[in-house]
Parts: C-alpha cells; sequence; structure tokens
C-alpha cells in the first residue's frame, strides 16, 4: 500500500470517530502507475457520485479510499451528513455542521485525511461546504443542473485535476448579494477583504432570485450575466450568507441563496478560503467564471490564497 494512503488511513483513524465523514472506508486499494500525474494520491468519494468521475481521477493516478458522508432522508435539510457513528460535524466547531450535501467530503479535506475529493454540486453542494470547512470547492461547467467538481486545500491540485495552463491575471468585478439575497455584513467583508488582490470593481448587479425555479432543470440564457461577462472574466460574491449553523437545522435562512443561480445558468464556480468570522468560523469567497473558463478560477484562487494567511489545520 503506498506511503501516502497509509498515512491517509491513520489520519482517518484518528478524527473519523469525532467527525463523522466516511460513509465507508476501502479496505483494497488498485495498483498505480507511478508515471501518472497524481499518481498515489489518496481521495475520497462522495457517496452516490457518478461512477465516471470517480473513474476520470482513478486515470490520473488517484486511489480513492472511502466513500463519505451525504444526508441520509432523515431531516428536510440538506445541510449535514450522517454515518451510522452520527452527525457529520464541522471540523472547526464541533457543534457546527459542515454544510452538504457533499458534507463527508468537505470534512475529509479540511481534517487532513486526503489531499482531495469529490462531490456533486445541484445548488451549492459543493461550494456551501468548502466555505463552512475553509477549503476549495469547484463546482464545473455543466449543462445540467447537478456539476461534479472536487474539493482541496492546494490550489495546485485544481489545476491537475482539470489539465489547465496557467493564465494571467483574471478581471473581476463584486456583488455582495446578487441585488435580492440577505448577507451578514461579516460575512460580505472578509470575502470583499480576501478579494482584493483580484482588484475587483463593484458592480449594481441585479439577477432574478431563483427560488421559484429550485425544481427547475438548467434554465436558459441569463442575460444579466452574458452581458457582465462581456467585461469581466470573474463574478465575485461570498458564498454564504451566513456562518454555519447549529445541527438542529438552518431554520428559515436559504444557504444556498449565492449559488444556485450558478447551477441553473451552467457556469463554473469555485469557493476560496477568505479568512474566519469573528467565531473562529471559515468563511468563502465565491468566484464565477464563463462557461469553460475553470482555468480563470485556478488564477483566482492562487491569487488569493497566496494573499490569505494559511489557516492552520482544524484541531483534532
Amino acid at each position: 500500500m503506498p506511503d501516502l494512503v497509509a498515512e491517509a488511513l491513520a489520519r482517518l483513524e484518528d478524527v473519523e470517530p469525532v467527525l463523522c465523514a466516511f460513509h465507508t472506508v476501502f479496505d483494497s486499494f488498485p495498483a498505480v502507475d507511478p508515471s501518472l500525474p497524481l499518481a498515489g494520491t489518496p481521495i475520497a468519494v462522495k457517496h452516490g457520485e457518478r461512477r465516471s468521475h470517480r473513474e476520470a481521477l482513478m486515470a490520473l493516478g488517484c486511489v480513492p479510499i472511502g466513500l463519505t458522508t451525504t444526508p441520509d432522508g432523515t431531516t428536510p435539510w440538506q445541510t449535514w451528513g450522517r454515518n451510522s457513528r452520527g452527525v457529520t460535524r464541522n471540523p472547526w466547531n464541533l457543534d457546527r455542521t459542515p454544510g452538504g450535501s457533499s458534507a463527508g467530503s468537505a470534512v475529509a479535506v479540511a481534517s487532513g485525511v486526503v489531499p482531495l475529493a469529490t462531490g456533486v454540486d445541484g445548488a451549492g453542494s459543493i461550494r456551501v461546504p468548502a466555505a463552512w470547512c475553509g477549503v476549495f470547492g469547484l463546482k464545473t461547467t455543466s449543462s445540467e443542473r447537478a456539476a461534479v467538481g472536487v474539493f482541496t486545500r492546494d490550489p495546485a491540485l485544481l489545476a491537475t485535476y482539470l489539465g489547465t495552463s496557467e493564465v494571467s491575471s483574471p478581471t473581476a468585478v463584486w456583488s455582495p448579494d446578487l441585488g435580492f439575497a440577505s448577507v451578514d455584513d461579516e460575512q460580505a467583508e472578509i470575502a470583499f477583504e480576501a478579494a482584493a488582490p483580484l482588484r475587483p470593481r463593484s458592480v449594481a448587479l441585479t439577477l432574478p432570485d431563483p427560488a421559484e425555479d429550485w425544481f427547475a432543470g438548467r434554465c436558459g440564457p441569463n442575460p444579466a450575466l452574458d452581458e457582465l461577462f462581456e467585461h469581466a472574466d470573474l463574478l465575485l460574491t461570498p458564498t454564504t450568507p451566513g456562518p454555519p449553523h447549529g445541527h438542529d437545522g438552518p431554520g428559515a435562512r436559504i444557504n444556498t441563496a449565492l449559488t444556485w443561480a450558478f447551477n441553473l445558468s451552467g457556469h463554473p464556480a469555485i469557493s476560496i478560503p477568505a479568512g474566519f468570522d469573528s467565531c473562529g468560523l471559515p468563511v468563502g469567497l465565491q468566484a464565477v467564471a464563463r462557461h469553460g473558463r475553470e482555468a480563470d478560477l485556478v488564477a483566482a484562487a492562487r491569487l488569493v490564497s497566496g494573499a490569505v494567511e494559511a489557516a492552520p489545520w482544524p484541531p483534532r
């Protein structure tokens, strides 16, 4: 068994009794061609994800070590995970949720079990837990509402995953609320400060609130976004309107208010760690790019992560 996989399993054994991030842990692992770009890299896979996505990562040399937790259907919320041992916990504060539905994958990366984990994002299910767990969470361009993507702590892994080359600094615009969302001042202030390396200019953007389209598939063209992307490479917002809530549920707050419009429009998007709020909880900066321009998101991740002070590992 490769050393990296053994280290991941040791870390998993250490944190899993408290964090409950894994649905299943594998007991056998495939041989890997050492010439592959991610040869021997242990990954966690979201339970119920498309098998083709896992296989694409294995073709790069990744070694899946287990399936991560998702909501189990016992509540109407998609903001947490659960396994047979209990509820999945946020590694920065065990009394808070890591978000969902890709809960366990975000926790597996944030707690240092694996450097890369997969997710599926249908309304913010990668970006919200990434923001609340203090890691990068990428949703790829998709012609369907639900898009595959990954979590990581290292922007370089995003570039390898995507097969993208380096790009020059992208131009960016900033909207604190997309014109309709109710966002906590602290979330907006921290995200905007983190965005400084991208030199964003503020825009008076008003998108239609997609709440009534919750059961829709991907919608058609969005004139407001089409016009915006004629003049800028990136749209920046806070990832979430507020901090992670407790395990009793989100109440009336819609935590996907700033993310799900881009599932309906199909644009790629990423949550970038932006720092911590006054309670010591992670805050995310969301960047949205033109269709097929994930390379601009990687460039943004590199620039912001180089300026934001590196987060310490969460407590064990």
